[in-house]
């Protein structure tokens, strides 16, 4: 019999997983798993916990929860000398990594589709010495999803987040940058970037040709706009097209490495995984080349892209002989 470590957020999304908890417990059961459950009891508890159960016997971690109690459960994960496999259960307001790996959005359903699934590895992203799963970013809207009072999102969703965004517009602020990645440098003012490993965004932007295991991130830079009419088209293009578009005031590149330098000195403060992410003057991040591996259903993953219920179809290439 299986152990499984399951770590849950009670609190997280608009209807709590507390109310389908008995039932998830009882499909795991009756497939052969033997569950612990711990409620998470604060904000690092997520990390503490995964890091126990990797070092305590256990053969699965399953998060229940969202995309920040995921990112705090690598964090317990990638610093562990023996790394589980991961089941996802989202339960938060966007869970913008569940859509990219082509997880259900309904507790039971990924509950079932990490019994009938198999691990994957995936990458996972490095960040000033932590990590996260899908983003980190900074500037414009990037404070929008930690400030966002948790019953707002939990009843109205990523709508939460644009509500609150766009009274944010008259206050963009530029920062002076120095971007390094490969080869290439490049100084300008910004107002917003963001390096993801998702093929979505808050449920609105979407990235063309993802993939979550080649090693590299998709990056997205906007430079300050001239005028009222280039900040329109700006969120115009990024709004109503897939990212596809590498304009004077808007760069999408991709790279496994990359830094951004404040040239003023200050501080940059960033979010990471939808969570106060912290800030430095100067700021590391890379790609951990297929570190962790999640249990993917490719039925359910392939039937969700079908439908229409996710935006982008993601093609999961096992690469191991």
């Amino acid at each position: 019999m299986q152990k499984m470590y399951l770590i849950v957020n009670l609190v997280a999304g608009r209807t709590t997983i507390a109310e389908k908890l008995g039932d998830i417990i009882d499909l795991f059961t009756k497939a052969g798993y033997e569950v612990t459950v711990h409620p998470t009891q604060d904000g690092g508890d997520a990390a503490r916990s995964a890091e126990f159960a990797c070092g305590s016997g256990f053969d699965i971690i399953v998060c229940a929860g969202g995309d920040g109690t995921l990112s705090q459960c690598l964090q317990g994960i990638m610093h562990s000398a023996h790394r589980l496999p991961i089941g996802y259960i989202p339960a938060g307001s966007t869970n913008d990594f569940a859509r990219s790996l082509g997880i259900p959005k309904t507790p039971l359903e990924a509950a079932i589709s990490i019994i009938n699934g198999k691990p994957v590895p995936c990458d996972v992203g490095g960040f000033n010495g932590d990590y996260f799963s899908y983003i980190v970013a900074f500037g414009a809207f990037t404070n929008i999803s930690y400030e966002t009072p948790q019953p707002i999102k939990n009843l109205l969703g990523h709508t939460a987040y644009v509500l609150n965004g766009l009274t944010q517009l008259t206050s963009i602020r530029a920062k002076r940058m120095r971007v390094e990645f490969g080869d290439t440098v490049i100084e300008d003012d910004f107002i917003y970037g963001m390096v993801t490993n998702s093929a979505s965004v808050a449920g609105l932007l979407s990235m063309k040709d993802f993939l979550p295991d080649d090693g590299l991130f998709e990056v997205l830079l906007i430079k300050k706009p001239a005028n009222v009419m280039q900040l329109q088209e700006i969120v115009r293009s990024l709004l109503n097209i897939n990212i596809d578009i590498d304009k004077d005031y808007i760069k999408f590149f991709r790279t496994d490495k990359i830094t951004f330098t404040s040239l003023g000195g200050e501080e940059i403060s960033w979010t990471r995984d939808g969570e106060y992410g912290g800030g430095a003057a100067v700021n590391t991040i890379v790609n951990y080349n297929r570190a962790v591996a999640f249990m993917i259903n490719d039925e359910d993953r392939l039937r969700l892209a079908k439908d229409g219920q996710y935006d982008v179809y993601v093609p999961i290439v096992d690469n191991e002989e």
